[in-house]
């Protein structure tokens, strides 16, 4: 009687386990730099949605005659549905969505009508990742122009 051998196909248990290791030392290099990278995204995305809000604000100035003040929420007027007392003539808004006051990370922007960088105009502030004053890297603060 003849015997014929049957070829299976397939990995073993021991190759598995190196592919399996190679994935995740690849994965341990890779994951710190895309989360930094992301990181450095939302940085990056806070000036553009700062100028919007700018926008907004020179908007609301020129038809109004005024910036928008505390008294009336201060960036909170911008995305109002009713005009602020003594304004309903001029006021033409709402200027923005209340979602486009929030930075990248969640957090409202800082509004100082009384601008302490901006000499003369007013200041817009990201807080950063921390949602703290101060700080380096995704924390740092971030200011208009």
């Amino acid at each position: 009687m003849k015997r014929t051998r049957r070829s299976t196909k397939g990995f073993t248990l021991i190759e598995l386990l190196v592919v399996i290791l190679i994935i995740s030392m690849l994965a341990g290099f890779v994951a710190p730099n895309v989360l930094k990278r992301l990181g450095k995204a939302k940085s990056d995305l806070a000036r553009p949605r700062m100028a919007v809000i700018e926008n907004a604000i020179k908007s609301f100035e020129f038809d109004c005659g005024r910036l928008p003040d505390d008294s009336e929420g201060g960036l909170e007027a911008l995305a109002a549905t009713e005009a602020p007392v003594g304004l309903e003539e001029k006021w033409n808004g709402p200027y923005l969505k209340k979602s486009q006051l929030l930075d990248p990370w969640g957090n409202q922007y800082l509004y100082l009508p009384e601008g302490q960088v901006n000499i003369g105009s007013f200041d817009l502030i990201c807080l950063g990742a921390d949602g703290q004053e101060g700080g380096e890297g995704e924390n740092a603060d971030i200011f208009n122009d």
